[in-house]
């Protein structure tokens, strides 16, 4: 399935983001064609959080401005989007991570981990070359707390994901930082994806657990996370769950039509 940029079709928008990709199979396929033309691009997952987050974070501002690909994650997010686009579909990080290291392994394409702490990513590397046999993981690296995307060891990390050969980086260090991360090393490093996938790794390495399949399906997945860390996400979904309620009000007094926005980078 094509993307929505190569159908000709006009993006969706949700509280001012874009969002140009349809769904995992329009993922790999846009990926894919970046990767096969040896141009580097950045690729966000638009949750409520982040929707947050952008009224506060300029520099996240900025990332999500210049951003390649947005997918719809989280299920309010990509409700929202299927009234301008209907086939739009959730797409996390943590859905793209396996599917995206088996086109990374069909198509020869090296891959780095960054984020995280270094046993999650060294677990979480095993596991996935067992997913996607041939996958050539050649760096797995974790940043010390209190990482700061914008300063000179983000670019001594960026160089060394560079040096390794890396065409294809997973960035899991949360929001914001790991879109502001991935946006200035595109900037500096081209022709190296930098795909935000938050904890995705820390899932393959079991540090952290993600809700049960059906809990998924049913686009609960966030009550999971806030009864298995209640004290840590209460303010957060709090914040979200007061934005969503906002904007399902403004989707009700607005009528539903498509974004004229073209999608950002081709």
């Amino acid at each position: 399935m094509l993307s929505l940029e190569a159908q000709g079709m006009s993006v969706a928008r949700v509280d001012g983001q874009t969002i140009n990709i349809l769904n995992i199979d329009d993922a790999i396929h846009s990926v894919r064609a970046r990767l096969r033309a040896g141009r580097g691009f950045t690729f966000a997952t638009l949750n409520l959080d982040h929707l947050v987050k952008l009224r506060a974070d300029s520099a996240f501002q900025t990332a999500y401005a210049r951003a390649t690909f947005v997918s719809a994650d989280g299920a309010p997010v990509a409700a929202l989007a299927r009234r301008q686009v209907p086939r739009i579909a959730r797409t996390t990080g943590a859905d793209l991570l396996i599917p995206l290291c088996r086109m990374a392994a069909r198509e020869g394409v090296k891959v780095a981990l960054f984020g995280s702490s270094e046993q999650s990513l060294a677990l979480a590397a095993a596991r996935l070359r067992a997913a996607a046999p041939g996958l050539d993981i050649v760096l797995t690296t974790s940043p010390a707390f209190g990482f700061d995307p914008r300063s000179r060891e983000a670019d001594a990390f960026g160089a060394a994901i560079a040096r390794s050969g890396a065409r294809l980086c997973f960035v899991c260090l949360g929001a914001p930082k790991q879109e502001i991360f991935a946006d200035r090393m595109a900037q500096a490093h081209a022709g190296i994806g930098f795909v935000g996938v938050g904890a995705a790794a820390d899932f393959q390495s079991g540090a952290q657990f993600r809700a049960p399949q059906v809990i998924q399906s049913i686009g609960l997945e966030w009550a999971w996370r806030l009864a298995s860390q209640p004290r840590r996400l209460f303010g957060r979904y709090a914040q979200c769950a007061a934005l969503l309620a906002r904007l399902w009000v403004r989707e009700k007094m607005d009528p539903v039509r498509p974004s004229s926005v073209q999608a950002p980078g081709g």
